[in-house]
């Protein structure tokens, strides 16, 4: 288990956020949301990772889970961000629609000459403090926090408003992402 991953309780809930290097503004294109999107199906259905609350935002993500499989937390989380970064880099490159590209394909480079354990490209930053969700009253606080998150953006009005979030499961609505576990907050 990485070092940056201190998921001390495999059994208990987590809030998580992580960000693009240099916190970069990577998912203002939809299609980058939606490999993340993807990947968490894939972490539900495949890794036993049952999701509270997420949201993603232009250059990190928020979320709420545990695991209620053989992997504990921390190695889902790993893989995710390893998956993703891997995908998300290769569809930058790969879209023609990209006038970015090169300056994001070289921080990339640069963020990933900086460390030991990154060969060719660095997307995600390595830092990471998960923190434990141990009570009603905290997973109420982070849930509430990951869904305002965009209303703190002044990117909606309401939390619910905002698509790439699990706020609108939370109000009653089908959201992007199937099967988020609701609990009351």
């Amino acid at each position: 288990m990485s070092r940056n991953y201190k998921f001390h309780n495999p059994e208990s809930a987590y809030f998580v956020s992580f960000a693009v290097v240099e916190w970069i503004d990577v998912f203002t294109r939809n299609e980058y949301k939606n490999i993340l999107l993807d990947s968490l199906t894939y972490c539900q259905q495949n890794k036993g990772m049952e999701i509270y609350a997420w949201c993603i935002m232009s250059n990190h993500v928020h979320l709420a889970f545990r695991s209620i499989g053989e992997l504990n937390p921390g190695q889902i989380l790993g893989d995710f961000k390893r998956h993703t970064s891997k995908a998300v880099v290769k569809a930058i490159m790969e879209n023609p629609k990209e006038s970015r590209k090169e300056n994001l394909i070289a921080t990339f480079k640069k963020a990933a000459n900086k460390t030991s354990s990154v060969h060719q490209f660095q997307f995600w930053r390595h830092d990471n403090h998960p923190i434990e969700i141990w009570s009603n009253k905290v997973i109420s606080e982070k849930i509430r926090y990951i869904h305002n998150n965009p209303v703190d953006a002044s990117l909606v009005f309401r939390p619910e408003e905002y698509m790439y979030s699990s706020a609108s499961d939370y109000s009653g609505n089908k959201g992007l992402l199937s099967g988020v576990v609701l609990v009351a907050i």
